[in-house]
């Protein structure tokens, strides 16, 4: 009965996500190795694809953040985004800065508005917040338009920004040059995320989540980490704000429309709620989903998005990743209950000779 003790403590393991096991260490260097070597077998196209892939990841992660890690609801973050997509675009066309450090600037500029904006909501909850951010989503691109900062932001026109070259003479393509460089942020992003939410921040986040008067009761200051959530979604965001404008090379107040932010949501909970890796499977969903819906049938091409998110729901009601898991997790299950019956009989037998023998 002693072997089962290890046992255990690895299924606790397993479900609490706290470290990794080989088996997932090996999953993630493949993915990894997958990852880097995708662009040398596809075209430029398909790698502008996967780089927004890549960056739609990187906003969904934010979202999952706030929502899935905290639980509070958000109809807002095209607002954030589109911040972060003009902050890169006044810096680079008008300012001449290159594009790598605006990356940093939109997420401080988006952190500070996504704080800034989580003080009042803090006493909203579930539809009055969602209706909260509704009116954020809806009224940023309204301001986008607004004649005094036409100048900054182009108005209805927009801003048309300059693809940047690979660098060290690199012979690669643009659009090459721009898939390593989302993937290079992807890593830095999740590797924050993931030291963030496996610790104390994070138990935090999941206390005030699961029973905030429970938490609050702890000792955790719920209002300062809603707030400082906020932010921190926020500034996931506008970094994936910042890296959409390079890639597409153009921004428009039109862009960052309400159906962006049910489109990240969408991104969340097909990709699952509470999960890091999910984010990657949201961005999968958001690119490519809408594009084969509309080639099974150009006529009604949001009738078949909306069945394809109806079977998602039904098949897997815990999103892709926790799809994955739960069959790893039965896998895993099915390998340690074969080995213990043997471990049972084996203690038996060898009793049952203790006996005999005396």
């Amino acid at each position: 009965m002693a072997e089962s003790k290890p046992d255990t403590r690895r299924l606790a393991a397993l479900a609490s996500g706290a470290r990794l096991s080989r088996s997932q260490v090996l999953g993630l260097v493949l993915a990894l190795a997958g990852a880097v070597v995708l662009p040398s077998f596809i075209s430029d196209y398909r790698a502008f694809q996967y780089t927004m892939v890549l960056i739609y990841a990187i906003a969904v992660l934010g979202l999952n953040i706030l929502t899935g890690y905290n639980g509070q609801f958000s109809l807002g973050h095209a607002a954030f985004y589109a911040i972060g997509a003009y902050t890169a675009a006044i810096m680079m066309e008008q300012w001449g800065i290159a594009y790598y450090w605006t990356l940093p600037v939109a997420g401080i500029v988006c952190l500070v508005v996504g704080f800034l904006f989580g003080l009042p909501a803090l006493r909203l909850e579930g539809l009055y917040l969602a209706l909260a951010t509704f009116a954020l989503s809806v009224a940023t691109p309204q301001l986008l338009k607004y004649d005094p900062i036409s100048p900054w932001t182009g108005g209805v026109q927009g801003v048309t920004i300059t693809k940047p070259d690979p660098p060290f003479g690199l012979q690669i393509s643009q659009d090459r040059w721009l898939y390593y460089f989302a993937l290079a942020v992807l890593i830095v992003m999740f590797v924050c995320a993931w030291n963030l939410l496996r610790g104390r921040t994070g138990r935090a986040l999941k206390a005030i989540r699961d029973n905030p008067i429970a938490a609050s009761a702890m000792g955790v200051n719920t209002a300062l980490y809603k707030s400082l959530t906020f932010g921190v979604s926020a500034l996931y965001t506008g970094v994936a704000g910042a890296l959409g404008a390079i890639a597409i090379q153009f921004v428009a107040p039109d862009t960052f429309n309400f159906y962006l932010s049910v489109t990240f949501l969408v991104g969340v909970v097909i990709g699952g709620l509470a999960s890091i890796p999910g984010a990657i499977f949201g961005g999968l969903v958001i690119v490519f989903i809408p594009n084969f819906a509309e080639q099974v049938s150009k006529a009604a091409p949001w009738a078949i998005y909306g069945v394809f998110l109806i079977l998602f729901m039904y098949f897997m009601p815990t999103g892709i990743w926790g799809f994955i898991r739960l069959l790893y997790a039965r896998f895993t299950r099915g390998r340690l209950a074969t080995g213990t019956p043997r471990a049972t009989h084996t203690e038996t037998a060898a009793t049952n000779a203790k006996r005999r023998n005396a």
